[in-house]
């Protein structure tokens, strides 16, 4: 007779949830490391009080907003490799919907994270509860109904048995390469109290094996032919190279062949900058250098890649006559994409079968095609020299000045974390990554608000390693309530806050595509009824002291650079607010090497609008579909 052990629905979960690990390459590393949870009344009596329960076995984070926790596990998750992750539990009504964000966030980029969401009353004993949304057609469907799209696994726990098959199910998911992402099991608040006689084999320990896929011989031989007919290849290494762990195995390749490497922002430091072949990031935030070889390239070799419409510069950048595409994925989704040569398999597995086939035949890029990017890089190299340059001197930094104050001071142990803005455009052009892990832009999602506490959840990962959260003003407005949990928990990331008064990078989009700026600064109104009077007087480095937070005030260059040594060396979570001067006067970031396609007013009286829409209708028509 099997055993059982009488349990609430929550204890059972947290049980099962302790007991769960995976294993690649013979690192086991447990499976959801921790629960971050904010209580209310959709789970503190089930959830909240099973993790009490257990606290020995399910440790155990205090969150100030949903969507934060979010991006918490999110950055733990992707420092982690994806071998670990965090749960989520929230209320059911707005705590629940607050996850949307995230959820879509962690899917898109296909990290792990597992969401908890409470749910309205399974038996309905009160109809409507506190912040349920009624639907007068469908009476099974809440408003945790809105993480469906957004998650690649959902389910609702309706009868405590019903948990068994989705748990598995759930961590099926969590684990698997190809579709991981927000998995979601939402709770009604009556089932997660109820009790049950629960198999004891539902909590032994279990591996879930995260595999490695080897490529199909006869895929492999294509693309094999296909890298020895080119002349001038050029790999393009996404976010998948790091998932994969396979940046030794790119760097094998590239060194053997010497074939170029450029990089998306999510692969970016896939090879260290200063590695021969690599020629930094591509597309529209992309170098020089790299967008170049884009251009003339009859082979794009795609590594663990989408192919997003900043990496093609919107279906412009890959314009060659004939040009080709061998797309390494571990997803046939995006193998197939722009008619490319399918090579299905996992990044590393399919970089060193074709290493070791290129290899047997003595495969190298031609000499003068080395040479011509070689010297390419160098010169790119000055460009960024130049945007660095900061004599110690009492003026005000640019963001590029900031950047490279702060690239004279790291080494590959630091971790930059970036999402949203300019930073992004700047980051990727000039930024040199020193280590396979040492650039975090979330890109796939753009979140504004997602720095701050994905430094928490990298530094939780990585707790012996400076992490740098990097926000401008709009950014951290959207979200610095996680400072109170780094501040709480002696978690000691660095924030990095660079004051421009407003949104610099859609302002700077907006004024290319004729809208003038409008209702990008943060000003008082002038009397026209716009928003170009004097700045607005909002002390941004006061808030975050007010947080809790240590903070160092950086006027000048000069001070930037003590400011940013002393944060580097503090073990509590330290604030560096610095507001930072226009390009206008001193060497900016270069400008944008590609172009991105945000469509523009066909018809407009204003000139501004009239003159973006004549130089849209000239880059427009480089677009080509790749068939």
């Amino acid at each position: 007779m099997t055993s059982t052990t009488r349990l609430t629905v929550a204890q059972a979960l947290v049980r099962f949830l302790a007991a769960q690990y995976t294993e690649r390459d013979g690192e086991r590393r447990r499976l959801i490391g921790a629960t971050w949870g904010i209580f209310g009344h959709g789970n503190v009596a089930g959830i909240g009080q099973a993790l009490v329960e257990y606290a020995d076995e399910m440790p155990y984070h205090q969150g100030r907003n949903e969507q934060a926790m979010v991006h918490a596990a999110v950055g733990y998750a992707r420092q982690c490799g994806r071998l670990s992750a965090h749960a989520v539990t929230t209320s059911i009504g707005p705590g629940a919907t607050n996850l949307v964000t995230g959820a879509a966030l962690a899917t898109i980029n296909h990290l792990p994270v597992l969401l908890l969401p409470g749910d309205v009353f399974a038996t309905r004993p009160a109809d409507p509860v506190l912040q349920q949304l009624e639907v007068p057609f469908a009476g099974d469907v809440s408003v945790n109904d809105c993480l469906r799209p957004v998650s690649k696994y959902f389910d609702r726990i309706n009868r405590p048995e019903a948990l068994i098959p989705a748990a598995l199910q759930a961590m099926r998911v969590l684990t698997d390469p190809v579709d991981t992402g927000a998995v979601t099991l939402a709770l009604p608040q009556d089932v997660q109290a109820e009790a049950y006689d629960w198999p004891e084999e539902f909590f032994a320990e279990r591996t879930w094996a995260v595999r490695r896929p080897a490529a199909d011989a006869g895929e492999l031989a294509r693309a094999v032919a296909a890298v020895r007919e080119a002349r001038r290849p050029l790999i393009v290494a996404g976010g998948g190279v790091h998932h994969s762990r396979a940046e030794e195995a790119l760097a094998e390749l590239a060194s053997a062949t010497r074939i170029p490497v450029a990089s998306t922002q999510a692969g970016k430091g896939s090879l260290r900058w200063d590695h021969p072949q690599d020629v930094g990031g591509v597309g529209h935030t992309g170098t020089a250098t790299a967008d170049e070889l884009a251009r003339t390239a009859d082979l794009v070799i795609g590594v663990g890649t989408r192919y997003t419409d900043f990496t093609t510069a919107s279906g412009t950048l890959f314009g060659a006559s004939g040009v080709r595409f061998l797309n390494l994925n571990i997803a046939p989704y995006d193998g197939h994409k722009l008619a490319g040569i399918p090579l299905i398999a996992d990044a590393r597995a399919g970089l060193e079968a074709l290493t070791e086939a290129l290899l047997m035949h003595k495969h190298r890029a031609e000499p003068a095609y080395v040479t011509e990017y070689t010297d390419d890089k160098e010169r790119w190299e000055y460009r960024v020299d130049a945007a660095y340059e900061a004599e110690d001197v009492d003026i005000r930094p640019t963001q590029p000045q900031v950047l490279g104050v702060l690239d004279e001071l790291v080494t590959e142990d630091d971790i930059l974390i970036n999402a949203a803005g300019s930073l992004p455009g700047d980051l990727h052009k000039l930024w040199r990554a020193r280590s396979r892990d040492q650039y975090h832009v979330e890109y796939g999602y753009s979140c504004m608000g997602y720095e701050i506490p994905a430094a928490i959840g990298v530094r939780m990962a990585a707790p012996d390693r400076p992490v740098w959260a990097l926000v401008g003003d709009g950014t951290y407005l959207m979200m610095p309530t996680e400072i109170v949990t780094a501040v709480q928990e002696g978690i000691a990331i660095k924030v990095i806050i660079l004051q421009n008064h407003g949104y610099a990078s859609i302002g700077g989009l907006s004024e290319s595509v004729g809208g003038e700026r409008y209702g990008t600064a943060y000003r008082y109104r002038a009397g026209d009824g716009t928003y170009t009077g004097a700045p607005l007087p909002v002390d941004l480095a006061a808030n975050a002291a007010s947080l809790g937070m240590r903070v160092l005030r950086a006027k000048t260059v000069r001070d930037l650079r003590a400011a940013l040594a002393e944060a580097r060396d503090a073990d509590t979570p330290t604030c560096v607010y610095v507001e930072t001067e226009t390009a206008d006067t001193v060497s900016g970031a270069p400008p944008a090497q590609a172009w991105w396609d945000v469509p523009v007013a066909e018809t407009a009286t204003r000139s501004s609008a009239v003159k973006a829409r004549e130089e849209y209708d000239r880059h427009v028509v480089a677009r080509r579909r790749h068939l």
